[in-house]
């Protein structure tokens, strides 16, 4: 079972899906730290 084998790959939805997962929790991230530096400040 070799890692270049096409059954191995996931399909590209799955990944597409992962990427948009990851930017919208990196967002969340950045809004969290942002919206508690300017309650922080007021």
């Amino acid at each position: 079972m070799l890692w270049s084998d096409p059954e191995n790959e996931p399909p590209k939805e799955l990944r597409d899906a992962q990427t948009m997962l990851r930017r919208a929790g990196v967002l969340l991230a950045l809004t969290v730290v942002v919206a508690m530096i300017v309650l922080g400040l007021h």
